[in-house]
């Protein structure tokens, strides 16, 4: 898995020059780590717990040849996909429901009920992509979604499958858990209006934004 926005949060009675805080961190970051960018904010506020959205995106490569160079920054599946079949059944996802069919672990307490805001599936070239948005997810939740939007885009099963896999509420009448390196999170919101969203690279150039 992967991640272009995510939030962190801590105290610190330290005293610094704060407009140098994410140019200090990134000096002392591993390569594959960087800060965009630093706020103050006020004392209750958790990047986990005040987040009232975010949104995960999944990339997967369509193609006979598979591409070595993306192989630890998208999904690939050789097989021709129906793109039109898996927005179908995206759509059925929309909306709050009962996620427990796909959830890979339960929580210790709480519902497994989450309200999905939107869900899409485009295509560009050979390179799909997966964007979903709620107020919260499940363990494995967006990849097990994933898994069984493909499985619909190979013909595996039908859009019409979803109702029946809700109705379930068993984690075997989903499709299979797809693999972590598709993953990406890409944003989180909050109700200050900021959003962290940030396009993953694997993205960028071919859905960027005219």
């Amino acid at each position: 898995m992967h991640a272009t926005g995510q939030v962190i949060s801590f105290k610190t009675d330290a005293a610094f020059p704060f407009e140098c805080l994410a140019v200090a961190t990134n000096s002392e970051l591993p390569a594959d780590i960087a800060v965009r960018e630093a706020s103050l904010v006020e004392d209750r506020f958790s990047a986990r717990f005040s987040a009232i959205e975010r949104t995960y995106l999944y990339a997967v490569i369509s193609r006979p040849a598979r591409p070595p160079l993306l192989a630890r920054y998208a999904d690939y599946v050789w097989s021709e996909l129906d793109i039109q079949a898996a927005s179908e059944a995206a759509v059925r996802l929309i909306g709050t429901h009962d996620f427990r069919s796909f959830c890979g672990m339960l929580p210790e307490s709480g519902s497994t009920e989450r309200t999905i805001r939107a869900l899409t599936v485009t295509r560009s070239a050979d390179l799909i992509r997966i964007e979903i948005r709620a107020d919260g997810f499940l363990h494995h939740m967006v990849r097990t979604i994933v898994g069984t939007l493909l499985e619909c885009a190979m013909g595996r099963r039908t859009p019409d499958s979803v109702a029946r896999i809700l109705t379930a509420k068993d984690r075997s009448a989903a499709g299979p858990t797809a693999p972590p390196r598709g993953l990406y999170l890409a944003g989180v919101r909050y109700r200050d209006g900021f959003d962290s969203f940030a396009e993953p690279p694997v993205f960028a150039r071919v859905f960027a934004p005219v």
